[in-house]
C-alpha cells in the first residue's frame, strides 16, 4: 500500500519549537502566558481593523462564549448557517436555545441572503425574532457579508462570523471574522495554522474580548481568594500550544499561498474532465485561503461516491462535504429555510487533498488516480 496522503494534516515551520522551550524554561505551562499575550497581538497584527483577540482552547469554546456575551439563553432562536460542520449549531444548544437553519447560495456555498431575511420575516411573525445570526466562512471561501451585514443592522440583530476555516481570507481586502460583532477562529490540527487544539474569539468591540478572557479564566473576581459573582468557564488557551500558535503566524503567508497553489494546480488539471467544476472566488471581492478544495461531481459517467472511494482504495483522504445540519438527526425538529441547495451541494461534493505539505508527487499521484479512474488520458 502506497503512504497515506491526508486530506490537511498539521505543517510544522522552524519556530514552533523556540517558543515552547520558552515556555519550558520559564516554566509557564498552564493557561496564560507570555505566548498567550504574544499569539493574541500577533493575530490582532494581521487582522488589522482595530481588533481584539481572546486566545481560547478551541473554536468551538469561542462560539460558546460569543453566545454567552450576546445574551442568549434558554428559549431563544439563533439563525444558523445550515452547511456547516456541528461546531457552529451545538453551542446554540449548550444555551438551551433554538437553532433556525438557513439555506446556502451556490456562488459561495454560504448563508443565503435571501433566505436569511426570509428566515428572519418569519421568525418575527411568529413572535421569536432572532437573537443572533451565525453565518460560516466554509473552506475558507468569504460570505456575500455586504447583504449579510445590511440584513442583520436592519433588524437589529447581532452577527457571529465562524470563520474557523478562513483565517487570510478577505472580502473587500478586509479579513473575514472582522465584519460581524463577534467573530471566531481555529486552530485545530486541521487548519491553515494550528496550535494542536486552540481558537480565538475577535471583536472590534474591546469589552466584549476583555469579558471573554475574563470568563474563559473561570470568571474569578478580583481578590485574594476565590471569589466568584459569574459563571466561568475553562476555555482559556495554554502557554505551550500559544507557543506553537506564534511559530505558526511566522509561515501563516506562505502557507495561504501553498493552499492556493494547491487549488490552482487542481483546476488547471482538472480542466480537460467534463463534470468536475470548483467552489471558486466568485468576483473580485473576494480572496479565499482555499483551506480545502472542494469539487462538484456533475458527470453522468461517475458519481461522487464513486470517486471518492477510488480515492480511498488508493489511500488518498477525502471526504464528502459538511452534510446540512438540518439533516443531522440531532437536529431534526429545528426550523429550516431554503430550497435545498446546501443538500444538493453536500450529494455532489467532495473535498480534496489540500495541506499546504503536499509534495508536487503527491498532487500528481492525486490527479493520475482520478485520471485512471474516469480514464481520461493525462
Amino acid at each position: 500500500m502506497k503512504e497515506k496522503i491526508w486530506l490537511s494534516s498539521p505543517h510544522m515551520g522552524e519556530k514552533e519549537m523556540v517558543y515552547i522551550q520558552e515556555a519550558f524554561e520559564s516554566n509557564w505551562i498552564a493557561p496564560l502566558g507570555p505566548n498567550v499575550n504574544g499569539f493574541e497581538k500577533d493575530l490582532e497584527t494581521f487582522l488589522g481593523n482595530n481588533v481584539h483577540v481572546a486566545a481560547l482552547s478551541s473554536g468551538t469554546a469561542a462560539l460558546h462564549m460569543a453566545l454567552i456575551l450576546l445574551g442568549i439563553k434558554a428559549g431563544d432562536e439563533v439563525i444558523c448557517q445550515s452547511m456547516t460542520f456541528a461546531a457552529s449549531a451545538n453551542p446554540i444548544a449548550y444555551q438551551g436555545a433554538t437553532p433556525v437553519f438557513v439555506d446556502s447560495e451556490e456562488s459561495t456555498w454560504n448563508m443565503s441572503p435571501e433566505y436569511l431575511e426570509e428566515a428572519i420575516q418569519d421568525r418575527i411573525k411568529k413572535g421569536k425574532t432572532p437573537k443572533a445570526i451565525i453565518v460560516v466562512h466554509l473552506y475558507g471561501m468569504p460570505a456575500r457579508m455586504d447583504e449579510i451585514i445590511s440584513i442583520a443592522r436592519r433588524y437589529e440583530i447581532p452577527v457571529v462570523e465562524d470563520a474557523a476555516e478562513a483565517l487570510g481570507s478577505t472580502y473587500n481586502g478586509k479579513a473575514v471574522g472582522t465584519f460581524g460583532d463577534i467573530g471566531i477562529l481555529s486552530f485545530n490540527g486541521n487548519k491553515i495554522i494550528t496550535t494542536s487544539g486552540g481558537g480565538a474569539l475577535i471583536s472590534t468591540n474591546a469589552e466584549y474580548v476583555h469579558k471573554a478572557r475574563f470568563l474563559s479564566s473561570q470568571a474569578r473576581d478580583a481578590a485574594p481568594h476565590y471569589e466568584h459573582s459569574h459563571i466561568g468557564y475553562n476555555y482559556r488557551m495554554s502557554n505551550v500550544c500559544a507557543g506553537i500558535g506564534r511559530g505558526q503566524m511566522e509561515v501563516l503567508p506562505l502557507r495561504i499561498k501553498q493552499r492556493r497553489s494547491n487549488y490552482q494546480y487542481y483546476k488547471k488539471a482538472f480542466a480537460a474532465i467534463e463534470g468536475i467544476e470548483f467552489l471558486e472566488e466568485p468576483g473580485k471581492s473576494y480572496f479565499s485561503n482555499h483551506w480545502l478544495t472542494a469539487i462538484l461531481i456533475k458527470s453522468s459517467n461517475f458519481t461522487r461516491e464513486d470517486l471518492r472511494m477510488c480515492l480511498n482504495e488508493n489511500n488518498i483522504d477525502c471526504r464528502p462535504l459538511w452534510k446540512p445540519m438540518h439533516l443531522q438527526p440531532v437536529f431534526a425538529d429545528a426550523p429550516y429555510y431554503g430550497n435545498d441547495t446546501c443538500a444538493r451541494l453536500f450529494d455532489i461534493g467532495l473535498c480534496l487533498p489540500s495541506g499546504s505539505n503536499l509534495t508536487t508527487t503527491d498532487l500528481e499521484r492525486i490527479v493520475s488516480t482520478i485520471y485512471d479512474y474516469v480514464g481520461v488520458p493525462i
